[in-house]
Formats: C-alpha cells, structure tokens, sequence
C-alpha cells in the first residue's frame, strides 16, 4: 500500500499566500553577489545571468558527455533501464530544484552544482574512487576524492571561471553523510575554497567536515541523497539483485523511489520553510539513516560484485595507473596519456585567456585526472589497448 505524507495546512496556507504576494526568501543567494576568480570576465546579462552561465559552463565542458557511460552503482551491465551517472545528476537536478522553488531559492544555483557535482567522478562508482585514492596516496601520499576531483575539472583543468559559489557546491556536497539539519556557513572566498582543496589532498577527513556558503548547496546535498536512496533499490529490483523492496523496513518515507522522493521532499519543506537553515522531522532523519544503512548491506556491498572487482578491476587499475605514470614519466609522446589525455586538454583550453600550462603540473596529478576522466567502457579498452596479453579480463552482462 503506498505512503505518502501531506504538508501541514498552515505551511501550505503560508507558502500559497507568499507566492501570491511575490515574497521573497531573505536567505537566498543574490545573483548580483556572485564571485569569480577572474572578475573582469563573465558579466551577467539580461538573458544570461550569472548562474546561467554556470550551467552552461559546465554542460559545454568537454568531460560532460562522459557522465553517459559511468556507473552510478552498477557497472558492466549493458542495460539501458538502469541508471548511469548522467541519469543521476538530472535527477538530483530536479529534486533540487523543486525542493528550492518552493522554499523562494536561486534555481540557477541548484541547478549549476547539481549537473556539475560529478563530473569530476571516476569510471566504476565508489569502487573506482575508492582504488583510485588507494593508489594515489600509497604512491605519492595525496588522497583522491570525486567531489574535490570535479572542481578541479572546472576550475583547473578546464579554467572557463565557474563562481566560487557553484565551486564551493561541489566540493561540499558529501553525499554519503546524511544530517538532520544543514546550516550554511556566513563566509566563503577563493582563499577559503583553495585551502581547502588543498587541504583534502593530504587530510582526508577533512572533506567530510566540509559545510557549504549557500542554503542552495545545502538543498543540494540533501537532493544528492535523495536522488539515489530509492532509485538504486529500483535499480536493484531490475537486475535481479533484489527480489522486491519488501527486504527494506518502511519507517515513515516509504521503501519505494517515488514514496522517498516525495515524503522527504515534504519533509524538509515543511521543516525548512521560512527558515535560514534547512531541516527535516527526526523521524524523517532517522528512516533516512536507516534506508540508508539498509542500501549498503543489501545492495552496495555485494558479494560478488565485491569479488569481481577484487579480483580483476582494482589489478587493472593498478597496472594502468602504473604504465601511465612511467610513460609520462619517461616523455613518451606517443603514449595515450598525452594523445588521449594532455593533447586533448592542451586543445581545448588553448583559446582561454586564463588557462594553466597544463603539461608542467604534476605528473602523478595528470594521471588521476586522466584515469578518473574515463568512462568505464575506455578503461576495459584501454588496458587491453596497454595489455593486450593481459592477465585480467571482465565480460559485461548481456541483453540476452
């Protein structure tokens, strides 16, 4: 039977009487307060104001069609029913952005870290995440995080002067701690944001404390968490790992996608209306929590995904990763890191006034951009590319 909560008449009476007498909300981020690192360059229009630009920054960024072909959770499934990292950021988009029409937010906003929040993402999920910083600290002591990784997308690797406030999104958008309340700090600059992009290089706790500039970037978060909670169950359900979502408890949001999306949304609606900060029920919080724990053990951590990764995926990446770093190592100008990789940043940043000399960073760096740039279906061709005799070898699961 389904389960879905209502708003209360009087936050329903209040929002009804706002909207009707244009109120606005106090504590949304103003365009006009918008901050870039190059001042000078992407004034605001009429027509294109300065979140807009964002946007489209970040959708003509040449890594944005890449989202296509990664896992969100389930890799080598050719399977166009289940979701892939692209599918995942419009969701959160939209959840986003209907949860901050409501609350009188800046939509542009929403919308700017939600499409760009991943792009940083590596091919394989968490799992591929979780080998890259394995091997980027064991071997050269920085840690690796796809929220920081996507940032730095948009502001080193392809420096088009995406606003601090979108960039601070990114970077805070930890979606794998769930809170009962988000508060947005008072104040952010770009020397706040570079310190801590460093900082989540070497401390990597350090992202988990993170705490976002803009109630925006909050609603965000939040939508993140939303967004794959259900639809990974439906995800589940259509591949066969799971039966049905009667293996879940339903605690007050529902078990099913639809229910979470919309019970959780009216939670924090009715919890964060009006208000400089942004909240949900406890009983909401606490079903959340536990729908979340309750994903992890019956889903993300399954066995035999874990044993194929174990056993072949994480071996390639260490043996791509190592071939890669001896070649631009040793100058090979023939090799695919500089003909898929650094010529391919070199040509499409070589018209930007304010574009590093991307070559002279440092190697281990141009590695992990280049590796966790990938889609997954490029990394299997690539190692059989570098490894044609290779030991490792992974068959997709079929239409058929």
């Amino acid at each position: 039977m389904s389960n879905y909560i209502s708003l209360s008449e009087n936050i329903q009476k209040q929002i009804e009487s706002d909207q009707k007498n244009h109120v606005l909300n106090p504590y949304a981020f103003q365009d006009k307060d918008v901050v870039r690192r190059y001042e000078g360059h992407d004034q605001a229009s009429v027509w294109r104001p300065a979140f807009v630009r964002d946007c489209e920054k970040i959708m003509h960024n040449p890594y944005y069609n890449r989202y296509a072909d990664k896992t969100q959770v389930f890799s080598l499934y050719r399977n166009d029913d289940i979701s892939r990292r692209g599918s995942h950021v419009q969701l959160v988009s939209r959840i986003a952005r209907n949860l901050g029409q409501v609350l009188g937010l800046n939509l542009n906003l929403i919308e700017a870290i939600s499409i760009g929040h991943d792009i940083g993402h590596t091919p394989f999920g968490h799992a591929g995440e979780y080998k890259l910083d394995e091997l980027y600290f064991s071997r050269f002591g920085k840690h690796f995080h796809h929220n920081i990784q996507s940032a730095r997308v948009l502001d080193t690797i392809f420096p088009v002067n995406v606003s601090l406030q979108t960039l601070d999104g990114i970077i805070c958008h930890n979606g794998e701690i769930e809170q009962q309340e988000y508060r947005p700090v008072e104040e952010m600059s770009f020397d706040v944001f570079d310190a801590r992009m460093k900082q989540s290089y070497t401390d990597f706790g350090s992202v988990a404390k993170l705490v976002p500039s803009t109630l925006e970037a909050c609603v965000m978060r939040v939508s993140d968490m939303i967004a794959y909670l259900g639809k990974d169950r439906q995800d589940a359900i259509k591949l066969g790992v799971l039966q049905d979502e009667g293996v879940f408890a339903d605690l007050g949001i529902g078990r099913i996608n639809a229910e979470i999306i919309h019970n959780m949304t009216v939670s924090i609606i009715e919890h964060s209306y009006g208000k400089p900060y942004l909240s949900m029920s406890p009983e909401a919080f606490a079903a959340f929590s536990i729908g979340k724990k309750e994903n992890y053990q019956l889903i993300y951590q399954n066995e035999s995904d874990t044993k194929l990764f174990k056993e072949q995926i994480y071996p390639m990446f260490e043996a791509v990763f190592d071939k890669l770093y001896q070649d631009i190592s040793e100058g090979k100008k023939d090799s695919v890191i500089y003909t898929h990789h650094i010529n391919y940043v070199k040509e499409h940043t070589k018209y930007y006034g304010n574009r590093v000399e991307y070559e002279a960073l440092p190697k281990e760096d141009i590695v992990v951009d280049y590796m966790a740039s990938m889609t997954d279906d490029y990394f299997i061709d690539l190692y059989r590319y570098l490894f044609p005799n290779g030991p490792y070898h992974v068959e997709y699961v079929g239409y058929f």
